[in-house]
């Protein structure tokens, strides 16, 4: 961008101009973002067709509104109109979304076009957001969210063309956690770890985690789920050599379930409190990888340091490299992982 200086071209790629509150913060921080469908030379705008909340911030607005599905549209539609943003100020998450591109600014350097249809593969939590439909065609009982508005993503910021072989709600449902797999497969590969224990593997995260490892040349893969009726899924499934039952946030029911610790614990539940847990069910020297929006990170350090636990703990990045292709291809290649997931993608 001519006449453009160094400093302010960066702030415009990490989309500062776009804080309203409070000043000197990114838009991942921000209280207030300015969602103004007017874009700038190097924005994008897309045409919102479905959001999907974050499985952490969906059942905290369910648990806060007793359950109550208007109450629940009420506070995401109250969350949006205050912050510009899906932003959980509880939970500090968002999800991601599904659309259009309806422009783009000459100097965009993401490679989209007008009409494509994409996912964006940046949090909510910085994707200045504007609704039009008051998200009348949302009942507020599911994740995934049929909405209308405008959405804008920054020069810094990442979104994928959708595959025409997959249905959108699949792909939004696999795009959404598929920093998982691919944060899992990093890992397994980097520390050549055999032995693998993944929490929540019967979610969406969980089972694609699962997959990853197994690929990546994990021969020791142990899912923990919270009841039977997961653990028969699991089994079925086929992804996991051995399948175990107990509350993630249990401490001493997780070291139970998974007597002889692995090189690598990845957490995929999306509740807190399940981070003592996965220390514990993690060898000395291993690693643990909270992949969850629901993960106290002082809960995890103290922990850690209180059990004299020789771990290194890893948030999970919601962006590697060939992230999505990833989890697409897990899907498409892996009949466990889509008789898992088809089950919780609705029709």
């Amino acid at each position: 961008m001519d006449g453009v200086s160094t400093t302010d071209a960066r702030r415009r790629a990490l989309g500062v101009h776009r804080v309203l509150a409070p000043p000197g913060v990114l838009p991942q921080a921000a209280e207030r973002l300015d969602a103004d469908p007017a874009i700038g030379p190097d924005e994008v705008r897309i045409t919102v067709q479905r959001l999907n909340l974050d499985a952490a911030s969906f059942r905290q607005f369910t648990a806060a509104c007793g359950g109550d599905g208007d109450a629940v549209r009420a506070a995401v539609l109250d969350v949006v109109r205050t912050r510009g943003k899906v932003h959980n100020p509880v939970t500090g998450s968002g999800g991601m979304l599904i659309g259009v591109v309806d422009a783009v600014g000459p100097c965009s350097p993401l490679g989209l076009a007008v009409g494509q249809r994409v996912a964006t593969l940046v949090s909510l939590t910085l994707t200045p957001l504007a609704l039009t439909d008051g998200l009348a065609r949302w009942d507020g009982r599911g994740e995934q969210v049929p909405a209308a508005g405008t959405a804008v993503l920054f020069a810094r910021s990442l979104a994928a063309v959708l595959p025409d072989d997959l249905p959108d709600a699949v792909s939004l449902a696999l795009l959404d956690v598929c920093g998982a797999p691919a944060s899992t497969a990093r890992v397994v590969r980097r520390t050549g770890a055999r032995s693998v224990v993944v929490l929540g593997a019967a979610g969406r995260s969980g089972c694609l985690s699962l997959a990853a490892a197994r690929a990546a040349g994990a021969g020791e893969l142990t899912g923990l789920v919270r009841d039977e009726g997961e653990a028969a899924a699991l089994r079925a499934a086929g992804l996991a050599d051995r399948v175990v039952v107990a509350d993630a946030t249990d401490p001493l029911a997780v070291a139970a379930a998974v007597p002889t610790p692995a090189e690598v614990t990845v957490v995929c539940v999306d509740v807190p409190g399940a981070e003592h847990g996965a220390v514990l069910a993690t060898a000395d020297g291993g690693t643990v990888v909270f992949f969850s929006m629901a993960t106290s990170f002082s809960r995890a350090a103290l922990g850690a340091e209180g059990m004299v636990a020789d771990v290194t703990m890893l948030i999970g990045n919601g962006y590697t490299p060939g992230h999505a292709a990833l989890a697409l291809d897990l899907y498409r290649s892996t009949p466990g992982v889509r008789a898992l997931v088809d089950p919780r993608v609705p029709a």
